[in-house]
């Protein structure tokens, strides 16, 4: 063979190799339009994932040799959404079928904000296996709360521990960061002294913390200090223009032995709340909320509002039920019953005081995290999310801020900007494709066309 032969047969079969060299195993998303809170709209980009990472996002057309491509002409892509408040062990009808309930959505994350360690760690071990078909799941352990409990298994599902002194706490903390913990959650019968243990050895432990308020203390003090603050409560307390005399009052009735943890605290609420916002001063809550901009603020408004909007009103609330257990559609079948029909014979003062609430910690740069409680309270998983992103918009948020309080503001908790919350190379695999533009109408996050979870698309039904 002369060296020309030899040099034609060496060129040929590179050509012929090159035009049968198998296309890479991963995703391709083509002409897509992406969407995240840190960039906004681009329009026609390819996004490309190899196994759990996102490894191109060109807006140069290009063809990627993958095996699976996606057509995104006219849809719309954003980041896998979060829901920051989830309870997978609260109410055993649930636990099995949420991962798949919450995917369904295109909840790819959950932050479980409290759960005893001997039922969450199955649950954890479940959802984070090989293979798994499920959100990824951060979990802080049961609620810290103070020589009393309110979720202490008698009156309210078993979720919270003791915590009676300062050395009682510090302990709890470290047991709970050598089983695997990602943060931690402070409940609201802790004591000032308990509170202060708690923090300290959490950031010790390098530890985010999640908290309510405690009853013994006030918002612009102990939010100042952790991670995130739930549900908005007790802060109506601090903004009020006799908040120093309720404080004083509610320690006194805090210092009575109670018949349970959950009643102290339901019986101070129910005194307290509304005769709080009621004595709203707007010059005391601006200086509250100015120490509270460091404090992601996870509103649930869904829950707090529900008077004003029940989810059971909703036109898509019965086919969202129906992917429940039977069980569970017998039992919300009354739920019309708790509010009146009309609108106006309901008290809407708390509902109206939340989502004023929202508007003021959003004016004051506090940043806005979007959880639900789930499934407290009639929250069907993963569809309760969108009805929180709905009402965070209905508050003032633009859609935009809505999917950041979904996308950016949990991963900002958990420190892991660098890995989730935008669509970046390098990011992590989460993904969910839209048929309809979510920052004309935010409700436009329900027209899911395709999930994407740790790289894989999840098998659904359209909703």
């Amino acid at each position: 063979m002369t060296r020309l032969t030899l040099l034609i047969t060496i060129l040929l079969c590179l050509m012929l190799s090159s035009c049968t060299a198998k296309p890479t195993q991963g995703i391709a998303i083509t002409n897509v339009n992406i969407i995240d809170a840190k960039k906004g709209l681009i329009e026609n980009v390819t996004v490309v994932i190899e196994g759990d990472e996102i490894t191109v996002v060109s807006s140069t057309k290009i063809t990627p040799s993958v095996t699976t491509i996606i057509d995104g002409r006219n849809k719309y892509l954003i980041p896998g959404l979060w829901d920051m408040h989830v309870h997978l062990s609260y109410d055993k009808r649930f636990t099995d079928l949420m991962p798949s309930a919450f995917l369904a959505w295109g909840v790819t994350s959950v932050r479980d904000t409290g759960g005893m360690m001997e039922n969450m760690l199955p649950i954890i071990s479940r959802m984070r296996s090989e293979n798994a078909v499920a959100p990824r799941a951060y979990f802080s352990g049961p609620l810290l709360d103070g020589q009393h409990v309110v979720y202490d298994g008698d009156s309210r599902p078993l979720i919270g521990t003791t915590n009676p002194s300062a050395e009682h706490a510090r302990k709890n903390v470290q047991n709970l960061k050598a089983l695997g913990v990602d943060f931690i959650k402070i409940y609201e019968l802790v004591t000032p002294e308990v509170f202060a243990a708690l923090v300290d050895e959490a950031e010790k432990q390098k530890l985010p913390i999640a908290s309510h308020v405690p009853l013994h203390m006030l918002a612009s003090d102990a939010g100042s200090r952790v991670d995130s603050m739930e549900h908005l409560r007790n802060v109506e307390l601090d903004c009020a223009n006799n908040a120093d005399s309720l404080l004083l009052t509610r320690k006194n009735l805090l210092a009575v032995e109670p018949e349970s943890g959950y009643a102290l605290r339901a019986s101070l609420h129910k005194l307290q709340r509304l005769s709080a916002i009621a004595a709203l001063d707007e010059t005391r809550c601006a200086e509250v909320l100015s120490h509270l901009t460091e404090t992601i603020q996870v509103p649930t408004l869904r829950l707090n509002a529900m008077p004003l909007a029940p989810p059971f009103e909703q036109s898509n609330w019965q086919e969202a039920l129906a992917e429940m257990l039977p069980e569970v559609q017998q039992a919300w079948a009354s739920a019309p019953n708790q509010f009146p029909t009309k609108i106006e014979e309901r008290d809407l003062r708390f509902s109206n005081y939340s989502l004023a609430m929202v508007k003021r910690m959003l004016d004051a740069g506090v940043p806005i995290g979007a959880g639900t409680d789930t499934p407290i309270g009639m929250a069907i998983p993963g569809y309760s999310l969108h009805r929180e992103l709905e009402l965070l918009v209905r508050a003032g948020l633009t859609p935009l801020q809505a999917i950041e309080s979904a996308t950016v503001r949990p991963a900002e908790f958990l420190h892991l900007e660098d890995k989730m919350g935008t669509i970046d190379v390098g990011k992590r695999a989460d993904l969910v494709l839209l048929t309809a533009n979510p920052l004309l109408d935010i409700r436009n996050t329900r027209s899911i066309d395709t999930v994407i979870s740790k790289g894989k698309v999840v098998p659904r039904n359209p909703h």
